[in-house]
């Protein structure tokens, strides 16, 4: 199946390509990757408007839903542009649903919220902060951009459940320890509580909560490798038809078409999953979570295999750090494991799916 988006999800495709493919050259983006200073992507992409999309009206945003919000994180990852403050924010964002000042502050200020669940580990309720005398303690490790937000809602276990908090970063008893990525347009941090003070946030269901920021997780991921796969087999193809062996271009070789083919075809498999799966999860189909399953499993190992297949194909130069591509397999061999691997989403899926009988021939 290929999933046909509309007239104006199309048309804002195209407008933010164009927009990044001028603020995010390859020239820039090695400059903010080489000075670690990824701010000023990220005020320009709030400043803008492109921030607020995919989010509510009503709480400052500009509308639209899942499928808009996967269609900027397909344009981000094919330009590897350093949005993981955005992504981590997008997380956070219906968490709030209970407090929508916080929200609406969210949207208004950039990238100020993001979700304090650890990067390496689908969200959920497992939590390693809990409650001392009324104050926060704990750790989470690897928390996406925490380095570069004001605030974190926090899963914190109380009693026999879970409730989330939202705990300012600037406080005593808030402690970041940056972490060191090989994809550098991305950043974590663990987050170290020793007597900080949160704000409950109301929720009535806190697992179902980050049950939904999981599979929003899902779908997000799934469409930034979908844009990086797409990137690397443009580039990959464009090399091919410039690189000569025996006096003709290597694409010309059978191997090499086929190779080429395979990731193609994988780029055009991943388009429609990941675009259903935003559908599906936004609409709250009752298939929503195997959908979203799907796209993560899939298409983020798809691309980890593309970004092998164009790194062969690249030969010598493709390891060299003056070429582009070493920046995109960095990328799409972190979204393979960003919020679950494949293997854990493949799991997600078997456990969701009903067992039948064998049948006797």
């Amino acid at each position: 199946m290929r999933w046909e988006l509309s007239e104006e999800q199309a048309d804002f495709r195209t407008v933010l390509a164009d927009w990044l493919g001028e603020t995010c050259t390859s020239e820039t983006l090695r400059g903010w990757l080489d000075s670690g200073e990824l701010t000023a992507f990220e005020e320009r992409f709030v400043g803008d408007g492109w921030f607020g999309v995919g989010s509510p009206e009503d709480l400052g945003g500009e509308g639209g839903g899942l499928v808009e919000l996967a269609l900027a994180a397909e344009e981000l990852g094919r330009r590897s542009a350093p949005a993981g403050a955005w992504l981590g924010s997008m997380l956070a964002l219906p968490t709030l649903a209970g407090t929508p000042e916080a929200a609406k502050a969210l949207l208004a200020d950039g990238v100020t919220t993001v979700l304090g669940v650890p990067a390496d580990a689908v969200p959920g309720i497992a939590t390693g902060v809990g409650v001392h005398e009324g104050r926060l303690v704990g750790r989470i490790s690897a928390v996406l951009a925490a380095d570069r937000a004001r605030r974190l809602v926090v899963p914190v276990a109380r009693g026999h459940g879970v409730v989330l908090q939202l705990v300012e970063v600037d406080q005593p008893g808030v402690v970041l320890l940056g972490r060191a990525l090989t994809d550098r347009s991305r950043t974590v941090a663990d987050v170290e509580l020793d007597g900080a003070v949160g704000t409950a946030i109301p929720t009535d269901d806190v697992p179902a909560v980050l049950d939904a920021a999981a599979l929003r997780a899902a779908v997000l991921v799934s469409a930034d490798s979908l844009g990086v796969m797409e990137q690397m087999l443009d580039t990959t193809v464009e090399y091919v038809q410039q690189r000569k062996q025996f006096g003709v271009p290597i694409g010309s070789f059978q191997a090499v078409k086929h190779a080429a083919a395979e990731m193609l075809v994988k780029v055009e498999a991943g388009r429609s999953i990941v675009y259903l799966a935003a559908a599906s999860v936004e609409s709250g189909h009752r298939d929503a979570a195997l959908h979203a399953a799907a796209a993560k499993a899939q298409v983020s190992a798809a691309a980890a295999a593309a970004a092998d297949t164009a790194l062969t194909l690249h030969g010598a130069i493709g390891y060299t750090w003056e070429h582009d591509l070493q920046i995109f397999y960095k990328r799409a061999k972190l979204d393979a494991e960003l919020f679950g691997s494949p293997g854990v989403w493949n799991d997600r899926i078997a456990d969701g799916l009903a067992l039948l009988p064998a049948t006797q021939g």
